[in-house]
């Protein structure tokens, strides 16, 4: 039976205020490195495949502890932080869907299993000295706060960690949406995909050897070439409410801080940048 928590590891490969803004020009932004924060608030999105690493399911310490770290110098740095953790390491409600059970009760499970991941990200967090507050969409006052808006946002202010759970607390959408819909609310500079890959291809680089990578594209690029960054309501809600996306590599270390300090990593997903 595969343990929830394995202690196996895998080898990991080694100032600007406003939103998504490039010599004043909306839906870009400058991608040059700097010693000051190119955004000063941000939404972390983290896959729960990305806290299983190579193992597929349950959590991975090795992992929770490098995503800790690099979190960890974004704090350091003065950048107020937030989180959205998925929970597919654990369960998926469209899995769950498509195997006969009710689509509704399925994503239910899916947001508690973003609770999980979520405690288990705040545990890490606060081991490495930081302060954090998980904030629930499902009320669950033992282990976490119920979400409010403002209080996340006063959080933020005072410098802690928010980690958001349970996705919006509604079935039929995606923890990406929660991210974009997250980062509205609390009027983030940027959400970063944090994946497994070092951007976005134009088919699965995986199988696809030749497959083509981009650095920039805009959120328009994303819906009509059905590129599965992230789903098509969240590209939406990003759009409408002009939120850049860098998509970019977790796996090596120090990437979420180049990210932030505005080096070109990545593939960067805003307005018109071409």
């Amino acid at each position: 039976m595969c343990s929830l928590f394995s202690e196996v590891g895998v080898e990991m490969a080694e100032s600007s205020d406003t939103r998504g803004s490039v010599d004043g020009q909306a839906g870009g932004v400058k991608r040059t490195g700097s010693a000051v924060p190119a955004y000063r608030r941000v939404v972390i999105k983290l896959s729960g495949e990305a806290l299983a690493s190579e193992q597929g399911f349950g959590l991975e310490h090795l992992m929770l502890e490098s995503i800790a770290m690099q979190v960890k110098d974004l704090v350091d740095a003065g950048v107020e932080t937030a989180i959205v953790v998925g929970g597919g390491n654990i369960w998926r409600g469209v899995s769950g869907s498509q195997r006969g059970m009710d689509r509704a009760t399925a994503d239910y499970m899916g947001m508690l299993a973003t609770c999980i991941n979520s405690l288990a990200l705040q545990d890490v967090l606060e081991a490495n000295g930081m302060v954090t507050r998980v904030m629930s969409a499902i009320e669950m006052r033992q282990v976490a706060e119920t979400y409010i808006r403002r209080r996340a946002i006063r959080h933020l202010e005072k410098g802690r960690v928010v980690i958001f759970a349970a996705g919006t607390g509604n079935p039929y959408f995606s923890t990406d949406t929660t991210a974009a819909l997250r980062a509205a609310e609390i009027e983030s500079d940027v959400i970063l995909m944090a994946k497994k890959v070092d951007g976005v291809y134009d088919s699965d680089p995986v199988k696809n050897s030749q497959a083509k990578r981009f650095s920039r594209l805009s959120y328009l690029d994303v819906l009509n070439m059905n590129l599965k960054v992230m789903d098509s309501t969240a590209v939406s809600l990003c759009r409408d409410n002009n939120i850049p996306i860098i998509v970019f590599d977790l796996t090596r270390p120090g990437n979420i801080l180049r990210a932030v300090m505005g080096e070109d990593i990545g593939t960067y997903l805003g307005g018109d940048v071409r």
